[in-house]
């Protein structure tokens, strides 16, 4: 960057006192002559002046750069939560659910679509902007839940323990649904009787907001391992880090597991518009 800026400078500097020279009918090596100081003068002045505009395409660059990042992340949002094996299961289960129980397909079939409508919105939605709330995250978990109980059925129960006054409060979007997956995948499916999931929330002081996603499946003695799954979705490690970038202040993540009795994750999320 140094250097470029001092050839940049340097040529712009030779081009503009041969342009300025032809127009003003001298030359600028016969002032420089009487007054050497001058030559020093000019040359940080266009030192300066180049430093502006190399600067300004660098900030271009750099945000150019942030845009197609923001935009790889939502992409990978999205991927992870359309989960392909989960959509198939879903598509051949409302197959066989229309010769079977036509009432019941149309019902899963509104789930799906509603699933799907919230799921493209919330990956079009900026986390910082608080335009979706918790009441939004619940309302595409419960179809989320609706479309996995198809498969599980009575194996699967889920309920919601949230205040009212905590269901406008602004949250990012498509955070909780990676940390159902993995209570029904590694702590439920895994059981013959299966369990329950429980997503709750509850104020932690005046700066914070509590939301734990409990399973009473079979639980580990283990963390998950802080990496990508094998599937490519999101796991635990990637909500850290959407939790941790939050506008308001860094939030937190706690795995929380006892073998033979379930799992806990519970985040704790600033509380937008909070004091002190």
């Amino acid at each position: 960057m140094a250097a470029y800026l001092l050839v940049s400078s340097s040529a712009g500097y030779a081009l503009g006192t041969t342009i300025g020279d032809a127009y003003a009918g001298r030359s600028t090596w016969d002032m420089v002559g009487q007054s050497p100081a001058r030559l020093l003068g000019f040359w940080v002045s266009g030192l300066v002046i180049s430093g502006f505009f190399v600067a300004g395409f660098y900030q271009r660059a750099k945000a150019d750069e942030l845009r197609r990042q923001a935009t790889e992340a939502r992409l990978k949002l999205l991927e992870s939560q359309l989960e392909p094996h989960m959509l198939f299961n879903t598509l051949a289960n409302l197959r066989a659910l229309i010769e079977t129980d036509p009432p019941r397909a149309v019902d899963m079939l509104d789930r799906l679509g509603a699933y799907l409508r919230a799921t493209l919105r919330g990956s079009r939605t900026d986390a910082q902007s608080g335009a979706h709330t918790l009441a939004d995250e619940l309302s595409r978990l419960d179809d989320y839940l609706a479309l996995m109980a198809v498969r599980m059925g009575p194996r699967l129960r889920h309920r919601f323990d949230v205040p009212e006054d905590l269901l406008g409060h602004p949250v990012p979007p498509l955070l909780l649904q990676p940390l159902v997956e993995n209570a029904i995948r590694h702590g439920l499916e895994p059981r013959v009787d299966g369990g329950e999931v429980c997503v709750q929330a509850r104020r932690d002081g005046d700066r914070w907001l509590q939301i734990e996603v409990i399973d009473t499946g079979v639980g580990t003695a283990d963390l998950p391992p802080p990496r990508e799954r094998a599937d490519g979705g999101f796991g635990l490690a990637q909500v850290r880090e959407r939790v941790a970038s939050l506008d308001g202040g860094p939030g937190s993540v706690e795995f929380l597991s006892k073998p033979g009795e379930g799992s806990a994750v519970r985040l704790r999320l600033p509380l937008i518009g909070a004091t002190g």
